[in-house]
Parts: C-alpha cells; structure tokens; sequence
C-alpha cells in the first residue's frame, strides 16, 4: 500500500499528511500530534483507520526529525471501541484466514515514545489503543472498559494481556468478565493512567488541556537524545513483557496472561478471540452504548443493549450459550 501524500505547511504544524480517518500534524519541534478523527462514529477503530495510524506511526518513527508522537481522540471520545458494524458479519474462517487485528500490534514496533492523551471515552478496542501507547494521561471526563464480554466475545487487541500486567489479575478478572467501566481517578489509582490533568481550558487555547500537557511532555522528552529515550522506553517494555463458553474462554485468557510472555499471551488472546467468531452468542451479543455531555456539565445517559446483530438492530440480546 503507498504511503499517503505529505504537504509541507508553516513551522506551527509543518507537516500534514491527508488521511481519511486521522489528522497528523507537528504543532511543536520534534513532535508529531496523530487524531483520531470519525467523530459521528466516536473514533470507532474501522480497519482503515487503523491502516492509516500505522503508516502514520511508521512515518514518524522514520522521520529523523520526530522524537516523540502523541496520540488523541476529541473531547467525547478517545475511541468509543472497535468498529462492530464492521465485526458482526464475520465468522471465525474469515478472522482466523486473515489474523484479524494482527495489525494492531504494528504499534508496539514504534520505537519512539507515544503518549495517549485520553478524554472520553476508551472502551473496548478504545482502552486496548491506549494501553498500546507508552504513557497515558487522562482528562477527568476518560472512561475506560473492556466490555466485549457483553457482545459474547473478549478483549482481541491485547486488553487482558496489558492491563493484567498493570492492575494484577483480580480486578482484570473482574472488568473482563463484567465488562464495567473504570473512570480516570481509578484509572490514576491503579496506575493505567500516569496522572489525570485536571487544569481547565482557557479561552483561545487550540488543544484541550490534556492534549496540551501531553504535547509539553512530549517536548521535554524531544529535548533529550533520541538513542537515549529509545533505549530508556525498550528497557522498561523488557522488564514489563512478561506479565457459558465465551464466560471460561474469558476466564482462560486473564488466566494465562499471568504464565506467559507478553507476545505468547497475545497471540493466544486473539486465537481466543478469533474463536468466538464461531459462537451463536457473538451473532447476538450484547452492548451498551452511552450518549451524554461530559466535561463539567451534568452526564445524561442513554443505554440501549444490543450487539453485533442485536447492537445494528437496537434490541436486546439473547444469550443461548452455543
């Protein structure tokens, strides 16, 4: 696949390059700030948007000129999850033929760092993205959740692997099996955060605060020695490496992150996960999707269960175990 076009814009944002379902800009010297960018599907993770985030990626851990890259959604969504309309017709012959979500581990190869800053919300593949990144800062409006257990399959993209290796096995076993969300304070307790920036937005600012705290970390890291940084981010990722059905499947996955390398675990999750795509109860499924005002103003919620048939058809699901 070529790479896409770059246009070369003003010192501010000097590089833009045109994409369909991200925005890659370098609004500082050294950085390369990469967004998100379906807001009507809150940043879901279709397969061509995540085609484009690693050429993007690659791109920049390329360029010579780039230290560090921060990584964003928009102020309602990180990214909501993965794209389930585009999941729920697949059966486990056309997942397993082609190693479905294999790509998503293109992002660990980055050498450079890449720093998420979260706002909204990161659920599902949404979480697993943010896990992939090397820090994580969160605005306090983040939630975060691995509810696929809900659309009778589980996390494919590395969820229970890293976030086991984060908060131990108990509570991954619990937010795995019950699918329930996490929010930032949480998230900064157990260390799946860095820290929550709390600071407000100001009139005139063109980032939120979060993207802006990560933009000046990013900056105080692109001030030091490139060799430095990478070999800092490679030792730390070799100390960390090791760490009904669809109910044990689960169960098996959290299980095993414990006893195995990190790639070992990775590639059995997303067999697992290829698996379930066999399953009468991944046709039906179940999902709860949240519309609501964040940020100071108060939260209005609207759950409507559904799933990979039962979400594109806004019904509830009916579980049969088979």
């Amino acid at each position: 696949m070529p790479m896409p076009s770059r246009t070369f814009m003003t010192a501010a944002a000097n590089v833009v390059a045109n994409y369909q379902n991200i925005l890659v800009t370098r609004p500082r010297p050294a950085v390369t700030l990469v967004t998100l960018n379906r807001p009507k599907a809150l940043n879901a993770l279709s397969s061509p948007l995540f085609n484009e985030l690693n050429q993007a990626l690659a791109l920049a851990d390329q360029d010579k000129d780039v230290s560090a890259v921060v990584l964003t959604g928009s102020e309602k969504a990180f990214a909501a999850g993965a794209d389930i309309k585009e999941m729920q017709s697949k059966t486990f012959a056309d997942v397993y033929s082609k190693d479905f979500l294999a790509n998503w581990t293109a992002l660990r190869s980055v050498r450079k760092p890449i720093i998420a800053a979260v706002s909204g919300y990161a659920l599902g593949g949404g979480a697993e993205l943010a896990l992939m990144c090397d820090i994580i800062l969160a605005s306090p409006t983040a939630r975060f959740g691995l509810p696929e257990i809900t659309l009778g399959v589980i996390p494919g993209g590395g969820g229970t692997q890293r976030l086991a290796g984060i908060v131990g096995k108990s509570r991954t076993m619990e937010l795995v099996l019950t699918g329930r969300h996490f929010d930032a304070e949480e998230a900064e307790r157990w260390g799946v955060a860095s820290r929550v920036v709390r600071t407000e937005k100001k009139e005139g600012d063109e980032h939120l605060p979060v993207v802006q705290e990560a933009l000046d970390m990013a900056s105080k890291i692109a001030s030091f020695g490139q060799l430095a940084v990478q070999a800092g981010k490679e030792s730390v990722n070799a100390g960390t490496s090791n760490t009904s059905s669809y109910l044990r499947k689960a169960k098996l996955i959290v299980t095993l992150a414990l006893d195995l390398p990190l790639s070992e675990g990775l590639r059995l999750e997303r067999r697992l996960f290829h698996s379930l795509f066999a399953t009468n109860d991944q046709k039906e499924g179940k999902h709860r999707h949240y519309v609501g005002y964040f940020m100071m103003e108060r939260m209005t919620i609207d759950v409507v269960s559904s799933g990979m048939s039962a979400f594109a058809e806004k019904r509830k699901a009916d579980f049969t175990n088979s």
